[in-house]
């Protein structure tokens, strides 16, 4: 898969250890919430920096308090229809106040990526290969008018007039 962050496609220094493989004491790792909760003190306290991943079917209960610890949250979309990752990436960063990345993988499509800026993700890692390319040939359309709020990290300036628009910075 491809990873888009900051406008640009990037190398991801993460990795992503099975739950039967080993978690190496430095670096970037990033695991599941199952494996997390089971193993929470050994990996709180290995060094490096730790990330979480969630599957759609899952949700923050019993990770609250250890949110700010993780440096990456990536939220998987299964399907492109499925928009609960929407719903988790505005309760981690509304809710809960989580400032580290959060990246949304699997089925992103072009015409959701505007709307994933806006519920709060920082970068994609994306399946799609039409999206892809779209990305590659700089082919993507912001709208730069909303009715809904965005996540508190992107603020969003109000033009007078009815106080239900708001302007995407561009």
């Amino acid at each position: 898969m491809a990873l888009w962050r900051d406008g640009a496609f990037v190398a991801d220094d993460w990795a992503f250890p099975r739950d039967d493989e080993a978690v190496a004491s430095g670096g970037k790792a990033a695991i599941g919430k199952r494996r997390f909760l089971a193993e929470r003190e050994a990996l709180l306290g290995r060094g490096g920096a730790l990330g979480l991943v969630l599957d759609s079917d899952e949700n923050l209960a019993g990770l609250e308090g250890d949110l700010p610890r993780f440096a990456l949250v990536v939220l998987r979309f299964p399907k492109f229809s499925d928009g609960r990752g929407y719903s988790l990436a505005r309760r981690l960063r509304d809710v809960h106040g989580y400032a580290g990345e959060l990246r949304a993988a699997g089925e992103v499509l072009r015409d959701q990526l505007g709307f994933l800026r806006r519920a709060g993700f920082d970068s994609l890692e994306i399946s799609d290969t039409r999206t892809v390319e779209a990305l590659r040939q700089g082919a993507i359309v912001a709208v730069g008018r909303h009715y809904q709020p965005a996540s508190p990290r992107r603020a969003e300036p109000r033009p007078p007039g009815p106080g239900w628009r708001r302007t995407s910075p561009r």
